[in-house]
């Protein structure tokens, strides 16, 4: 993987104070829109079809924390920023972002902005979406997005806000100021990211009802009151409100939801399909050869590792650690990434990821993540002392990802390690899988990563690691570990919160609340019939920049 590195864009705003940026598939063709607006100009032919999967909830951003469904969220909705395909920043719907002091900002948003049902947006409806997703009472799966702000609370009872919050006034119909009870850094980056879009007034008449029929103000917008078929796809057109610097340059995308990677490969092999941006493994040592030019291997922010909860049999307080540490040393990761791989993935040495600014390769404890069949053997004898060991261990992951060549190579390589007996445990679907683990009803170890909301360190560490975290799939707590990232993330000087976040990291790999695996390229492809194909620093299509010959 070549290390190139993202800088910080959060920092530069603090510096400057303000945004210095103007501003089985589906098979159907979009039908007419029930939204404002009329698609009797769209050309079917421009409609790009990419490969995606069923969201696990329904289509509400601030319950919507998976990449089924971000990657259409991203595309019906516009936030108050956006992130190029460097991961720099660029203002969208806000016209200005002034950091007033790192824990006071002023929002401006640009008038004229629509929702697809022709009402504007303001911002009311950003404040409005923000409160409804920081209400205990709502359990909204991205509610920790909103911790720093005045008015959120958590204790051992509430975690959420019991009220509207605090820290969100309203000035005019255009402006809102944001008050932080705490200094963050990087929060002026963190505004494209989903959890922050607006949502229109209709939207609180019936959110259930919304989450299956969703208005957004972005690029696209759904294609007809049927665009959505659970399973099969979802067929979203070119809005044609949308004025903002990301506006389509296609007719739509038709999102097919494949039951396996091999089958999409097939598609895009066979000019069924125009973006795919899953290689299945079957295919790592043949895709590049086969598409030539149209293959794409690079650099991404997404890191891979598989978590087990404390509660688990075996798994809590000291033996639990020693445990977690054995297992980690019994996988050969270099073996791994090799043979099932490819070369598309680089072993772990951290919890974050090299195209980050602020990574590093030499954090202290990270020998945890080498392999190292004798110190394995070792730690698990330490732990069959304070408990004997019995039973199984499992990874369950999801049979429509591609996931069962690494999953069962990394078992076996802790079956010959350890001696004990060690499988996969496959789930036929995402939503399946995120459901068992989202409720915490799953009995085993499960596969975890993270492809990052915006970029920056904390956003690898403070969702997935923090206490009461909403990404926090293993419910990790630790007060050394809060305290060194409340320090980073409160910390003006970028090196200095760099520093603490690895100092927390260290933290980490102490305790091992997720096992790291490797940091994954962006691996993918295109048809024969689409230009300007371009992924981005998050490993996802630039969708609104591609164009399609007849």
């Amino acid at each position: 993987m070549k290390r190139n590195k993202i800088a910080l864009a959060g920092a530069a705003l603090l510096v400057a104070g303000i945004t210095a940026l103007a501003g089985c598939s589906s098979g159907s063709n979009p039908k007419s829109s029930s939204d404002t607006g009329s698609n009797a100009n769209i050309d079917p032919t421009a409609i790009i079809s990419v490969n995606g999967s069923e969201p696990q909830n329904p289509l509400i951003p601030t319950n919507t924390n998976e990449t089924g469904g971000g990657k259409i969220l991203d595309a019906m909705f516009a936030g108050l920023i956006g992130y190029a395909a460097d991961g720099s920043v660029y203002n969208d719907v806000a016209e200005s972002i002034k950091v007033d002091d790192p824990q006071h900002l002023t929002v401006k948003i640009r008038k004229g902005v629509k929702f697809t049902d022709g009402t504007e947006v303001k911002a009311d409806n950003f404040i409005k979406a923000w409160n409804y997703g920081a209400l205990a009472s709502n359990k909204q799966l991205s509610s920790y997005f909103f911790e720093d702000i005045e008015g959120f609370v958590s204790t051992d009872t509430v975690y959420g806000s019991e009220g509207d919050l605090s820290g969100l006034k309203k000035v005019d119909d255009y402006t809102f100021t944001i008050a932080l009870n705490k200094p963050a850094s990087d929060f002026a980056q963190r505004l494209g990211y989903s959890a922050y879009f607006p949502l229109p007034d209709s939207a609180f008449k019936d959110m259930a009802a919304f989450g299956e029929h969703p208005i957004g103000n972005g690029p696209y917008k759904l294609a007809g009151a049927d665009a959505w078929q659970h399973n099969v796809g979802i067929n979203l057109v070119k809005n044609p409100d949308y004025d903002g610097p990301a506006k389509a340059k296609n007719g739509g995308l038709d999102i097919k939801f494949y039951a396996s990677q091999d089958a999409a490969y097939a598609d895009l092999t066979g000019d069924q399909l125009d973006v795919l941006d899953a290689i299945p493994d079957s295919a790592f040592a043949t895709f590049e050869s086969d598409l030539g030019k149209r293959a794409v291997n690079q650099p991404a922010a997404i890191f891979q590792s598989f978590t087990i909860p404390e509660r688990l049999k075996h798994f809590s307080g000291e033996e639990g650690r020693l445990r977690r540490q054995a297992l980690s040393m019994a996988i050969n990761r270099d073996e791994i990434t090799k043979v099932i791989f490819e070369g598309t993935r680089t072993p772990a040495s951290d919890f974050t990821s090299p195209v980050i600014d602020g990574w590093s390769d030499s954090l202290k404890g990270a020998d945890v993540l080498k392999f190292n069949e004798k110190k394995a053997k070792e730690l698990w004898a330490e732990a069959d002392k304070i408990s004997p060991w019995d039973g199984k261990f499992q990874i369950a992951y999801n049979a429509d990802g591609g996931h069962q060549a690494w999953v069962d190579a990394t078992v076996n390589s802790i079956k010959n390690v350890l001696g004990i007996d060690a499988s996969g445990a496959p789930y036929p679907t995402f939503k399946e899988l995120r459901s068992k683990v989202t409720d915490r009803t799953i009995e085993t170890a499960f596969r975890t990563g993270w492809q990052a909301d915006y970029p920056g360190l904390y956003n690898f560490l403070g969702p997935l690691y923090a206490t009461n975290a909403g990404s926090n799939d293993g419910d990790y707590s630790s007060p050394e570990f809060d305290k060194l990232l409340s320090e980073g993330i409160s910390a003006t000087d970028p090196k200095e919160a760099n520093a603490d976040y690895q100092k927390a990291q260290e933290v980490l790999l102490k305790d091992l609340p997720a096992t790291p695996l490797w940091y994954s390229n962006v691996v993918g492809g295109f048809g024969k019939k689409v230009s300007n194909v371009k992924f981005g620093w998050n490993s996802v299509p630039i969708y609104s920049e591609i164009t399609k010959s007849k």
